[in-house]
Order: structure tokens, then C-alpha cells, then sequence
């Protein structure tokens, strides 16, 4: 399949590509445009037009227009959870899953479209003011910059464009080199259900050429990214006098309390869910495990009874629950991390071999040092780390000695030790008889420390896609 930028609506084609490949084999998929400089002045040019042309749309307009959206995703749903198996190398089951969160993440950003709303202020509050009235409204920034991942290529997308078009917006999606083609198709789709051609402008490509140049342009009024610590630092640094949201992962930590026993093969199988989804491969993926030590033992036989059910290998195939990693080098750096924790003292209890280039068994490693990077990193793989704590107050202090803070979890039937986990724990969301990946797309989602800055879910996200314009008017005058 040959891929290409999308720019005013109309496809752009280059003669130096860039080959997406099926993580699985390696097969190839298809190829898109290497995309640079030139490529995201024009596209942002368009998104100015496109920002001009959202503004004669009314709130009604846009709110149908999104629903109109969501309902023509629904009916492919075929072609693009195909495409989402292709590219990421989800499983059938992941695929179709992302598809229908992505028609629910744009249905809700509909909603959202009409209810863009500001409040009176009360000029009168202030002393000696007498005659003024007045109110703010929420009005677009302009051209949004998204710059979006690999491992929820259509949904995450989903979560920064649907709300930028419903605030009115305009936007210049650079997608992840890995898997543009869904996201291109994407952009087509929004612009059949009527969207102005140049208000949703492609550029595929590299980031630290396509995606650098979108970050330092100066059209660009917000950057709303999905990727790694490293990367938000470098956009940040570049971007200059904009608005940022950055979702920039994790490392969740769950405690298990010791009065889990009756509950302790559910919170098992949880917890494996939680960790091996999609390979591991996403930002709220369960990494790290702190049982109370007199459940121990049995949580990680439980743990490692599931996890060896688990059926790996092409994700094709009805049957198979996990999938390969993205490619080789994130194969090679998740294996030198399970032997660094090996060597530093962990017992892999099942799993901890490499089946393909890609392929990696799910990994159940325990008494994990706070040395290694199993314990300090995320993983963004089929690993789980499980280590014994004697208390709850433990429990949290291992959770907290992270710079991450995305989404933590507590299994515990104790009300005052629940509320205890969800003040002293420092992170975006937590999670009470639940594991951290749990997530649905309306709810505000983001972290503290280093996962991230603001929030996405389609209110939040309006909140963050707009500023506000104060009036005030004298009556007195």
C-alpha cells in the first residue's frame, strides 16, 4: 500500500519513502512520504485557511459532522482494525477493541462541541465597582500540532483531533513513521463526513524532521503529543511560546493487600491482563507488583498459572492473545532488560525467552532490585515485576520512588487503606479493586512528575485546545 501526506485535501506524494513493515515477520506493509520542512509549512498554511473556514461552522455544524464521523468509522471497521493488526501488530481482538473506542473517544468529542462554555464574572466583586457585567468564553487557539504514537495509532489520534475539530480548531497530525497509513485514512474519513478539506492536514515522515519541524513553527499556537520523557523535553525545549498537553508514560504500580486471599486469582489474572495487552506496549501497562508478603507466594504461582495459558504469536490468528513487539531494537532493549534485572538479583519465573525477532514470551520476574531498570524505566513490553512488601505504607513508598506518575492501582477490601493509597500515591489516577490500565475515554486522563502535562478525554482535551476571552461591558457609561 502506498501511503501518502495529506495537504488542502489533496494527496501528496514524494519520491524518498519511508517502509512500514508487519512487526510479526517483517513483511512489508507499505510505504509513506518522508516528509520535512517544506512539507509542514504548506500544511500549516492549509490549517490557517482551515482555521478560518472551522470558524463559519457552529457548534450544531461540528457536532454533526463528528457524529457523522463516528458513524462511517463504525461501518469500516473491518478495513481499519486490518490496518491496526498490520501496522502495530495488534491482535485481532486489541484491533477491533481500539476501533470501537475510537468511534466512542470521537461520539463523546461531539457531544463536547456544544458544550464550549464559559460563566459570568462578577465584576462587582471588586470593591468600589458599580455597573459592569460581564462573562468569558472558551475560543479556539487556532492550529493545533498532534504528534501521535505507535501503540494506539487510531484511538490516541482520535483523543487529540476529534476535540480540537469539536473546539474549532484546526490541526496537522504527524504520525508515527511506524504507523501512518491508519491515520491517513483516518484524516480522509473526517474529511468526507465534512470537515474543510484544510483544516486536517497529514504530514508523515520523522520526528526529528517532520515532527521537529511542526514543533518550531510558529503557526502552531498548542503541540499535544503522546511519547516518551525524552521526546516531550526536546518539544518543549524547541516549540517555544505555545501551548503543550504531553502524555509521556509510566511505570503503574499496583499493591496488593493482605487481605486479597479469597479474591487472589482474579486479581491475578488482572493483573496479567494489565501487564501483557498489547505486548506490554502501553502507557498504563502493568509493570510493577507489590504484594503483601503473606500473599506472596500464592499470587505469584496464580500470576504464573495465567500467565503460561497466555498464547503468543501471530496476531492474525483468532486465538492468539499476545502479539510482537514494535520491531526488533524495542525486542533487543525489553531483553537487556530482563537479564540486567536477572542479574541483580530477580528469579524470572515463567517466560523471559525470545521466540522471533519480535516476539517475546510474557515475563514474570520477582524480588526485581530498585537498581535496575525493570524497576526505574518503562518497559514498554511483556514484563512484570513482582516483589514482596510488608505493609501498605511500603507499598506506596515503592510506588512513589519513580519519576513517573500516570495511573497506580490498589486491590483491598479496607475503605481507610484505599483512601490512605488515593492521597498518599502520586499520580494522575488511581485505580481502587482495579488495575492502573483500566481507562475509558471520557475521563481525564494524564499524569504528574514526568508522565505528562494536562489532560486528555474529550472535555479535558477542549479545556486544554482553548483559551479564554474575557468581555466586559459598562452599563453605566
Amino acid at each position: 500500500m502506498k501511503g501518502y501526506m495529506l495537504i488542502a485535501g489533496k494527496r501528496v506524494f514524494k519520491g524518498e519513502e519511508i517502509e512500514e513493515r508487519f512487526p510479526y515477520d517483517g513483511s512489508p506493509v507499505g510505504t509513506i512520504p518522508r516528509g520535512g520542512e517544506e512539507d509542514v509549512n504548506l500544511a500549516v498554511e492549509s490549517a490557517k485557511i482551515g482555521f478560518e473556514k472551522m470558524k463559519s461552522l457552529t457548534s450544531y455544524e461540528r457536532f454533526r459532522i463528528l457524529e457523522r464521523a463516528a458513524r462511517l468509522l463504525s461501518k469500516r471497521s473491518d478495513r481499519f482494525a486490518e490496518l491496526l493488526v498490520k501496522e502495530v501488530g495488534k491482535t485481532v481482538k486489541e484491533a477491533f477493541g481500539e476501533v470501537g473506542r475510537a468511534v466512542n473517544t470521537i461520539t463523546l468529542s461531539a457531544e463536547e462541541a456544544k458544550r464550549v462554555l464559559g460563566e459570568e464574572v462578577k465584576f462587582d466583586g471588586a470593591p468600589g465597582i458599580k455597573g459592569k457585567v460581564g462573562f468569558y468564553r472558551r475560543v479556539p487557539l487556532g492550529v493545533i500540532g498532534c504528534i501521535t504514537p505507535f501503540n494506539f495509532p487510531l484511538n490516541l489520534t482520535c483523543h487529540k483531533v476529534a476535540p480540537a475539530l469539536a473546539a474549532g480548531n484546526a490541526v496537522v497530525i504527524k504520525p508515527s513513521e511506524n504507523t501512518s497509513l491508519v491515520v491517513i485514512e483516518l484524516a480522509e474519513l473526517l474529511i468526507e463526513a465534512g470537515f474543510p478539506p484544510e483544516a486536517v492536514n497529514v504530514v508523515t515522515g520523522y520526528g526529528e524532521e517532520a515532527g521537529d519541524a511542526l514543533v518550531r513553527h510558529p503557526g502552531v499556537r498548542m503541540v499535544t503529543f503522546t511519547g516518551s520523557v525524552q521526546t516531550g523535553k526536546i518539544i518543549m525545549s524547541r516549540g517555544g511560546l505555545k501551548k503543550y498537553a504531553m502524555e509521556l508514560g509510566s511505570n503503574s504500580g499496583v499493591y496488593i493487600d493482605s487481605d486479597q486471599s479469597e479474591k487472589l486469582s482474579q486479581v491475578a489474572e488482572k493483573v496479567a491482563r494489565g501487564g501483557f495487552a498489547l505486548a506490554g506496549q502501553v502507557c498504563i501497562s502493568v509493570q510493577r507488583v507489590f504484594v503483601h508478603d503473606s500473599l506472596f507466594d500464592r499470587f505469584v504461582g496464580e500470576l504464573s498459572s495465567f500467565t503460561k495459558k497466555l498464547k503468543v504469536g501471530d496476531p492474525r490468528l483468532e486465538e492468539t492473545d499476545v502479539g510482537p513487539v514494535i520491531d526488533k531494537q524495542a525486542a533487543d532493549r525489553i531483553m537487556d532488560w530482563i537479564d540486567e534485572a536477572k542479574k541483580l538479583g530477580g528469579e524470572i519465573v515463567c517466560g523471559g525467552k525470545r521466540l522471533s525477532d519480535t516476539l517475546i514470551e510474557p515475563t514474570v520476574i520477582t524480588n526485581v532490585s530498585r537498581k535496575a531498570k525493570l524497576f526505574r524505566g518503562e518497559v514498554f513490553g511483556p514484563v512484570i515485576m513482582v516483589n514482596p512488601v510488608s505493609s501498605l505504607e511500603e507499598g506506596i513508598e515503592n510506588i512513589n520512588d519513580s519519576s513517573y506518575g500516570l495511573q497506580a492501582g490498589i486491590f483491598t477490601n479496607n475503605l481507610k487503606n484505599a483512601f490512605k493509597f488515593v492521597e498518599e500515591v502520586e499520580c494522575g489516577g488511581i485505580m481502587v479493586n482495579e488495575i492502573p490500565t483500566f481507562r475509558v475515554d471520557q475521563m481525564p486522563y494524564g499524569g504528574v512528575k514526568e508522565s505528562g502535562i494536562g489532560r486528555e478525554g474529550p472535555k479535558f482535551a477542549v479545556e486544554e485546545m482553548t483559551e479564554i476571552k474575557t468581555i466586559c461591558f459598562d452599563t453605566e457609561f
